[in-house]
């Protein structure tokens, strides 16, 4: 899904707090991450379920969220402490998703049960944390522009001062107050953090930090819920420094739970996918499992070298048992991969990924060009796929035709 199907989505709407009321339309748990998990929870509950119908606590309590949910944050046990924390942890993003129309919540008695309106977009959100962080900016700046709040935040970027800074947060706030239910300053500027900083990141530019104008640029791990445990999602490594340089300042992929459930995400992702739109094939054809179906997802590059990279969707493959556990791990042994075979996936990955985003066959788009340069950069251990035009899949073909020569 590209940012033209976003927008188009979005224009079909009209998000003018002014008109709505809604001071939750945004809150402080909406952070990219716990939407993206949310959304996964959500996706994994609704999908076997005919009337696709749920509610917070339906969420709340299953085992795939209850499981996941845990480790990752820390969170107690739903099931066994009901608590105030996990009402919001859920609750704040399931309204977003609300106030966004990608579901919608009908109150019966004293709770919302909701249904879904774009289930497309919803998945989208929940594949991968930067698909949550792409939505959310486009969906902040949709809300600010229809509420007539934009051009504030435009001269705050371009200003980049005290002044400009202390201006914005009290407008924030006045207009809150003065259009919502909110009523109390302190809030609005806790919920003002979660709407300035997505932006401030996504132009590179400084924004809020405990209340004041942040010293530096807005970066990802300032932005995540689960900050301890961030990595560089985005990769925004800058082109002119080496990636050696770059891993020393950079936030490290912990050998943790988080770790466990993006891998398992990304997945769990392409294999559905694959079975949904190729048929369960493999993606490495070879006439001798033509016939088989790809129940293996592969690590080109293994996650024991590259953790980093470990759950990029640009980085797995959909391969038979034979293909992966005899030839691409010899003799079953996934502690070695065969060189040679390790080209072949890349040369097969590259065409599925450019069949993918050049819309060569009937499915949404799942993958980022600029994400498999990263994984052919760090798993070949180079930055020349970075010298790459966008979308030159011939030029990618015969850089990694290079180094496996």
């Amino acid at each position: 899904m590209d940012n033209t199907i976003i927008q188009q989505f979005l224009n079909e709407h009209d998000y003018d707090i002014r008109k709505t009321h809604n001071g939750r339309w945004i809150d402080q748990k909406c952070t990219m991450d716990v939407l993206c998990l949310v959304s996964d929870c959500i996706v994994e509950y609704i999908r076997n379920k005919p009337d696709k119908t749920f509610t917070v606590n339906d969420i709340w309590y299953n085992e795939y969220t209850i499981e996941n949910v845990q480790q990752i944050f820390s969170k107690p046990d739903p099931t066994q402490k009901a608590s105030n924390e996990y009402d919001k942890y859920f609750g704040q993003p399931i309204k977003l998703l609300d106030a966004a129309n990608i579901i919608h919540g009908e109150k019966s008695g004293n709770r919302y049960t909701y249904s879904i309106v774009n289930q497309e977009l919803l998945e989208y959100i929940s594949f991968r944390e930067r698909n949550s962080f792409n939505f959310l900016c486009l969906y902040i700046e949709k809300v600010l522009k229809d509420s007539d709040m934009y051009r504030m935040f435009e001269y705050f970027f371009r200003l980049q001062n005290k002044s400009s800074f202390k201006e914005l947060k009290d407008a924030y706030t006045n207009f809150t107050i003065n259009n919502t239910p909110i009523n109390g300053a302190t809030e609005c500027g806790r919920i003002f953090t979660k709407v300035l900083n997505p932006l401030a990141c996504k132009y590179k530019k400084c924004g809020t930090e405990r209340g004041h104008l942040s010293k530096d640029i807005i970066t990802q791990d300032m932005i995540m819920y689960n900050q301890k445990n961030w990595r560089d999602i985005l990769s925004e490594k800058p082109k002119d420094v080496t990636r050696a340089d770059y891993e020393i300042t950079s936030p490290k992929l912990d050998d943790d739970y988080l770790t466990a459930y993006r891998i398992n995400r990304a997945k769990k992702n392409l294999r559905r996918f694959n079975d949904l739109y190729r048929e369960s094939k493999t993606e490495l054809f070879d006439e001798r499992h033509s016939m088989d179906i790809a129940t293996q997802i592969h690590h080109i590059f293994p996650v024991n070298e590259f953790p980093i990279i470990a759950d990029y969707l640009e980085n797995l493959i959909a391969l038979t048992p034979t293909q992966h556990l005899l030839y691409a791990h010899p003799n079953n042994n996934t502690q070695y991969i065969d060189r040679m075979y390790q080209y072949l996936c890349l040369v097969a990955k590259t065409g599925t990924i450019r069949d993918n985003l050049l819309g060569k066959k009937e499915e949404p788009i799942i993958y980022d060009f600029y994400l498999y340069q990263i994984v052919l950069n760090t798993g070949l251990g180079t930055e020349e796929f970075f010298d790459i035009q966008e979308m030159d899949f011939d030029g990618l073909l015969n850089r990694i035709e290079k180094f496996y020569a």
